[in-house]
């Protein structure tokens, strides 16, 4: 079988010390996207369980199975989750959840549960869109701009490029940062035609670091711009699958002369954390 290159690395996670069932609430969020799906569980707000997958071609199995690999070392069953909140692109597909919330406003819930209250700018770089998002000490979305006409400068676009050099995804953003010096990014803003140009750039013999840094470099001036239309306040937070390509986000630090803080958590768990974190807001109105 073909390695499949753009092929992200799944996980899943539970934190041992938590003991669930002394808890008061159970709540369960996930995050149905257009590339990966993600499903958290929390007790009483604490983060107890993750899973991070594929997403397939069926919403609902893809939700299901991101709960299931949450939920197989927690031990925790549909039956122990007294409130669960769908978003992303399949939100209203979550066979077990019982309300659909924007992954806008998931997305910063969950940035301000992973960075602190002090974050008021939070970049998504998600599988088929950026979104710069302004959030108040409460995490509640206060502004937005999104870039969804395009695949360049996100998850999709890595992917392809992936496929194109035979390099890891895992990998791309440490070998975009091993050249020289910066090459000009890649002209080209829809992703087709940015893949058209890296195969000539690799026929006129560049190396797969230069091509990949003219990519990385292309993918973050893209997202600087869409920053610099919403304005930029301290501080600043990267959630989304791009937020672990180092090449992406190093030149994004750069060319807004600002640093992101760094995260302790996954940064691809942010929107079904925010879900999580509104199922238990939600689980307490309803008495559950």
């Amino acid at each position: 079988m073909a390695e499949e290159f753009w092929r992200w690395t799944e996980s899943r996670w539970t934190d041992p010390a938590i003991d669930w069932k002394a808890g008061k609430i159970v709540t369960g969020g996930v995050d149905v996207g257009s590339v990966s799906s993600q499903a958290v569980i929390m007790v009483d707000g604490q983060l107890l369980a993750y899973g991070n997958t594929r997403t397939g071609s069926d919403s609902p199995n893809s939700a299901m199975n991101a709960m299931n690999m949450a939920m197989e070392d927690a031990k925790v069953t549909y039956d122990d989750l007294q409130y669960t909140v769908g978003t992303g692109y399949g939100r209203v597909n979550v066979p077990f959840g019982q309300r659909a919330i924007t992954e806008i406003a998931c997305h910063a819930r969950g940035a301000n549960f992973m960075y602190g209250p002090s974050v008021r700018t939070v970049l998504d770089m998600g599988g088929q869109d950026c979104k710069a998002i302004h959030c108040d000490a409460q995490g509640k979305v206060t502004n937005f701009l999104m870039n969804d006409k395009c695949a360049a400068g996100t998850g999709r676009g890595m992917e392809v490029f992936a496929d194109l050099l035979n390099v890891s995804i895992n990998d791309m953003g440490e070998l975009s940062l091993q050249v020289a010096e910066e090459p000009p990014p890649v002209s080209s803003t829809c992703v087709v035609f940015a893949k058209s140009e890296a195969s000539g750039l690799l026929r006129a013999g560049w190396p797969k670091e230069k091509v990949l840094a003219a990519y990385s470099s292309a993918m973050a001036h893209r997202v600087v711009s869409l920053l610099e239309r919403i304005g930029v306040e301290k501080e600043f937070a990267i959630t989304g699958g791009i937020a672990k390509n180092i090449g992406v986000v190093s030149r994004i630090e750069k060319e807004l002369g600002i640093k992101a803080l760094k995260p302790t958590i996954d940064t691809q768990i942010a929107g079904a954390l925010g879900a999580a974190l509104f199922a238990q807001a939600l689980a307490k109105k309803s008495g559950k």
